[in-house]
């Protein structure tokens, strides 16, 4: 072969893909985590309480809300919780990336076909990140945990110190099980962003190249990852609204949530008192935050990807 022949394209390993897919989800994480405090605050707003509440809300949308936290709490009350949000990611994102090529291609076998079909890369998608999702439930269960202490009464004592504080108190009061509560809602939410958002990001990235839109470049790749993040909210929005409660609910003395006895439970009781569009609160700042999320994540993971390459060829 001669040495001026073109190469094809390397196929990224899987360790790449860990690498690369972990760092990415952290950068925008980092970036997008004030979006999701807010969001997370909305979401609790008037939990159960349907029309008995009284008085106006404390937070009238997501630009107020946040202008709220940042008065009450400070620049860093919008940046509760970004520890554990950052060591679910690099546990989270890491597998969920860097399995999801290696599950396209067990999906794919012998099949000589160009590309995957996009209900398969769907399925790919939904493994890796029920997966993922399923090992890294304690960081997201103290990432929520400690966005919500704000909702405390006042003068009442926060009931963790810190991040390393928050994971002994719920082993010790729950058990190692308690690490684990909101798990289920939590896989399916998972299940779900990622059978979306993994594969509507992929197949739209090639059906854009393919067609001769654009070249594989940054315009592919912001035009692929924002019309990703709308969908993945749409489909997600539900799942997270529960996930939400189940993992902020406090605990009985045996561990068990004194709201919710289940996913199912907390689904009922939520629309039962609040209506079925109570299922999509706090959406406007759930897109606001995946939105840009998907766009940091996937145009920096596209970047990553070709330093490391060139890291490796050097």
């Amino acid at each position: 072969m001669s040495s001026e022949q073109k190469q094809p394209p390397r196929t990224p390993s899987m360790i790449q893909h860990f690498i690369t897919g972990g760092l990415s989800s952290m950068f925008a994480e980092f970036v997008t985590i004030p979006i999701d405090v807010t969001k997370v605050r909305l979401q609790l707003q008037g939990e159960l309480q349907g029309h008995s509440a009284t008085g106006p809300p404390k937070y009238r949308g997501m630009l107020h809300g946040a202008y709220v936290i940042s008065q009450e709490e400070g620049a860093k009350g919008l940046y509760k919780g970004l520890t554990p949000a950052l060591l679910r990611q690099a546990v989270y994102a890491s597998l969920r990336v860097g399995l999801y090529g290696h599950v396209k291609s067990f999906f794919k076998g012998d099949s000589q076909e160009k590309e995957l079909p996009f209900w398969k890369k769907v399925v790919a998608g939904a493994t890796c990140g029920a997966l993922g999702a399923s090992i890294a439930n304690p960081t997201d269960l103290v990432k929520v945990r400690m966005q919500a202490e704000a909702r405390l009464p006042p003068g009442q004592p926060k009931r963790y110190k810190n991040t390393l504080d928050a994971f002994k108190q719920i082993y010790r009061q729950e058990g190692l099980s308690g690490l684990w509560k909101g798990v289920g809602p939590a896989t399916q939410r998972a299940a779900i962003v990622n059978g979306v958002e993994l594969a509507t990001y992929d197949h739209l990235k090639y059906l854009i190249i393919s067609s001769n839109i654009t070249s594989d470049g940054a315009p592919a790749h912001f035009l692929s990852s924002f019309a990703t993040g709308f969908f993945s909210t749409l489909f997600s929005n539900p799942v997270d609204v529960l996930k939400t409660r189940m993992m902020s609910q406090p605990s009985g003395p045996d561990g068990r949530g004194l709201k919710y006895s289940s996913t199912l439970d907390c689904l009922v009781k939520t629309v039962r008192s609040e209506g079925l569009f109570a299922l999509y609160k706090g959406f406007i700042p759930n897109y606001m935050r995946l939105g840009p999320w998907c766009v940091v994540m996937f145009m920096s993971f596209e970047q990553f990807n070709y330093i490391y390459e060139y890291l490796s060829d050097a």
